[in-house]
């Protein structure tokens, strides 16, 4: 199953500041996950006749599920999938990069198909401990006739738990720079004109570039080698307590909505 980035993402993610005098922006944040708006369209999976395919990861996954290592392109934060049935309604999926492991998944499906319970321990874009979570998918659409019940479309619609290292972000904005950080080892120092600035610690995100829209609210588009992937509009509340955010993932033609909490 897709796995939350909150980098991205989440990724996002993601998604997911102290100047001569403190800013709207200034500090930790952490986003509150059960005020998370998912997106609408659905991923697709089938696993049929032992081949597994995730038609809405971009690039699209063809690979054997035999369990075994399968090479695939086009990724840069994995070079090999392996899809392992553990049973008829539990799957596994690992994901290596140069041969080290960096994402392992396990997903099982209710008895009567609607739903898809997901695990996922998640260090493809970290540089410190790994992202992990756990979450719930509802069924859009059935796969095809004789197909594991994986098959379908999903969408995601909860968040149980998700650590947070993988959630939180902290922002500096001086003068007209802001710089973001987060537990995970990404990284940035922008200018608020739009010129873009080497994103650090992300293997699929290579530039940013940000912009104050007004007092109150930044817009941040990332790009990876020169193609913009998402972009991600952030509004502090009235109050200072709270940041919207949301986030368009042009890759995947979808619309996720985060809130973050103020911590320092």
């Amino acid at each position: 199953m897709k796995k939350l980035s909150l980098f991205g993402l989440l990724v996002l993610l993601l998604t997911p500041v102290l100047a001569r005098a403190q800013t709207a922006f200034d500090g930790t944040w952490k986003a509150d996950m059960s005020k998370a708006q998912f997106p609408k369209k659905p991923d697709v999976f089938e696993l049929k006749d032992g081949e597994y395919h995730c038609k809405t990861c971009v690039p699209p996954i063809n690979v054997k599920a035999d369990g075994q290592d399968h090479q695939v392109t086009g990724h840069p934060y994995y070079d090999t999938v392996a899809i392992k049935i553990v049973d008829d309604h539990t799957i596994e999926e690992t994901e290596k990069k140069d041969g080290k492991v960096v994402i392992i998944s396990k997903t099982t499906v209710s008895p009567d198909g609607k739903t898809a319970k997901f695990e996922f321990n998640d260090s493809s874009a970290t540089n410190a401990d790994p992202v992990t979570g756990k979450g719930e998918s509802t069924l859009v659409a059935k796969g095809p006739a004789g197909s594991h019940p994986i098959s379908g479309s999903w969408r995601a619609t909860k968040m149980e738990s998700i650590s947070d290292n993988g959630i939180t972000v902290t922002f500096k904005l001086d003068g007209d720079t802001l710089t973001m950080t987060t537990p995970t080892g990404q990284s940035y120092t922008a200018k608020l004109d739009g010129t873009e600035a080497p994103y650090k610690g992300d293997p699929g995100t290579t530039s940013v570039a940000v912009k104050r829209l007004d007092k109150n609210t930044i817009e941040e588009t990332d790009k990876r080698d020169g193609k913009v992937i998402s972009v991600a509009r952030m509004t502090v509340a009235p109050d200072g307590k709270t940041i919207t955010m949301v986030v368009k993932d042009v890759l995947h033609g979808t619309t996720s909505q985060f809130v973050f909490q103020k911590q320092a």
